[in-house]
């Protein structure tokens, strides 16, 4: 393979920012090199986003050199873990395969494992598609992204013991008062090791991570200078979890779709080595910000009432008869928008306006 001189766009004591085609920066490093690959790339959506993405029908062709490149760099103890967000069929309300074929793909084509699957469930996502969701009110939000862990042997390096949690409230009672040990109704055997004081919890395959960084210092820095925001950030506490269980300090992470390189930023805190690659400059301007401003510092626990996200049962609103029947056409013919109580202003659409493309 040719090799190409790239010159980083910035560089700490970890890590290097480089303002490349990831391709490019992939060709410079050696075959098992890597310990994790860890990114989020453009989604497969159905409409055109500003930071670039390709349409869901030409994505697999699209990943197809990446998956190449990942699988030569990664170490065979290493992980490729890719966060990655659904779509929905343009004008229907049903959901696009890609990113299963994306994940069925990189098994079957190139020679990876399914480790285990996550799922993402940002607490503060709006709820979209609005089309389906708020107007013809067929589907509920779409909260979730998948996040799929893959491997190039069967035995990644990895420990559960990095990420542990604390107990929860109903935990901590058990422990107090004890625990029978006995068969439950589903057969499984709960033993008296169940009511052993570990200290903290395993946590389940579901991330409960909410996005909302208005008032981080990434945030304030480019407010300051007048830099535009990247619009599709992931919270650094998502790649601090894989960066945690998946690698030593000292080994080797990278992230192919930079960004503004949240992925870098939490290396650098973890005294991991680090590479990120992005091709637009304008978000690199603001990634810089992150490596400038002030020492890394291990986070503060948070408070009590932010170390949980609950999630209502479904039948606490299920109280006598439902109030409306379904739509025998399965809400095919849009219904006209009325107004909110108090809201004065008029009705965006009507029921005789076009469909348009569902919100990803």
């Amino acid at each position: 393979m040719s090799r190409v001189v790239l010159r980083p766009y910035h560089l700490t004591k970890l890590g290097k920012i480089y303002h490349n085609d990831c391709l490019d920066v992939m060709s410079t490093m050696r075959a098992n090199s890597v310990d994790l690959v860890m990114t989020s790339p453009p989604f497969g959506l159905t409409r055109e986003k500003e930071y670039g993405n390709v349409r869901e029908q030409a994505y697999l062709d699209w990943f197809k050199p990446f998956a190449e490149e990942f699988h030569r760099i990664l170490k065979e103890s290493g992980s490729l873990v890719i966060d990655i967000g659904g779509a929905w069929k343009p004008g229907r309300p049903i959901r696009s395969l890609y990113h299963f074929k994306l994940m069925i793909m990189l098994c079957e084509e190139f020679g990876f494992h399914l480790a285990q699957d996550f799922y993402w469930w940002n607490p503060s996502k709006l709820p979209t598609p609005a089309e389906w969701v708020n107007i013809r009110r067929i589907r509920v939000k779409d909260g979730i992204n998948t996040v799929w862990w893959l491997s190039k042997s069967e035995w990644p390096r990895a420990s559960n013991r990095r990420v542990l949690q604390p107990y929860s409230p109903s935990m901590e009672v058990l422990l107090l008062n004890g625990y029978k040990a006995k068969k439950r109704p589903s057969g499984h055997e709960i033993s008296d090791k169940f009511s052993i004081n570990n200290g903290a919890a395993i946590p389940p395959n579901l991330l409960a991570i909410p996005n909302t960084e208005s008032n981080s210092a990434y945030m304030r820095y480019c407010q300051e200078r007048g830099i535009k925001t990247h619009p599709a950030r992931f919270p650094a506490d998502l790649p601090e979890y894989f960066v945690r269980m998946l690698t030593d300090p000292g080994d080797m992470v990278f992230d192919p779709f930079g960004g503004s390189c949240v992925t870098g930023e939490v290396a650098e805190r973890l005294a991991r080595k680090w590479v990120c690659a992005e091709m637009v400059e304008n978000y690199l301007e603001g990634a810089v910000g992150r490596f400038v401003q002030k020492p890394f510092t291990e986070r503060p626990m948070p408070k009590d009432a932010d170390a949980y996200y609950r999630v209502p049962r479904p039948s606490l609103m299920w109280n006598g008869p439902d109030p409306i029947p379904l739509a025998s056409d399965g809400g095919r013919k849009r219904p006209p928008v009325r107004k909110a109580r108090g809201d004065s202003s008029p009705a965006s659409r009507d029921a005789s306006s076009p469909v348009q493309d569902a919100a990803e």
